[in-house]
Parts: structure tokens; C-alpha cells; sequence
């Protein structure tokens, strides 16, 4: 997984699996929510999405009052989302 930033979009490639992806995710956007109180997601590709992840998205929208916008690219993850009904939550779209 390889995730990169500019202002306040985070642009997130390859699939989303492991405790050190969510190390990452979580690093890079406790960084841009010290500054911004929106955030653009871009999941490009993964497949799926790991429950600390879906945890930590639900944290800062929920208690943090973060406003999150969500891209997905792949259809088997939207569906996920969906499924999870998250996807008003984290006012997710297929991109």
C-alpha cells in the first residue's frame, strides 16, 4: 500500500491490510486534520478495507467532526462500504 498527501487530499493505492497500512493512514491524516476539518480520501484500488481502518474513519467523523470525502475505485469495496451501511457516513463514491 503506498498512501501520499497534498493540502488536504489523501490519495490511497494498493490494498488496505495490514497494521502497518493502518499505521500509516492514521499518521499521515492525524496530520492533516491538525490543520484542515475535511479530508478528500481516494482509495484507488484496494479491494478491501481493514475494521481498524473503518474504526478510526468512524472516530474522527463521529468525534472529531471531521468531514470526510471518500473516492473509491474499485466496485467490490463500495460494495463493502455499502454493505456496512457506512456510506452516507463517509459520504463514500465511486470514483
Amino acid at each position: 500500500m503506498e498512501i501520499t498527501s497534498s493540502a488536504n487530499t489523501i490519495e490511497i493505492t494498493g490494498n488496505i491490510k495490514s497494521i502497518s497500512d493502518f499505521s500509516k493512514i492514521k499518521s499521515l491524516i492525524d496530520g492533516v486534520i491538525a490543520t484542515h476539518k475535511s479530508v478528500s480520501i481516494h482509495i484507488v484500488d484496494s479491494l478491501s478495507i481493514t475494521s481498524s481502518v473503518i474504526g478510526y474513519f468512524n472516530k474522527i467523523i463521529l468525534k472529531d467532526k471531521i468531514n470526510i470525502d471518500m473516492r473509491i475505485g474499485n466496485q467490490q469495496l463500495m460494495d463493502l462500504i455499502d454493505d456496512l451501511n457506512l456510506t452516507s457516513t463517509f459520504k463514500a463514491r465511486k470514483a
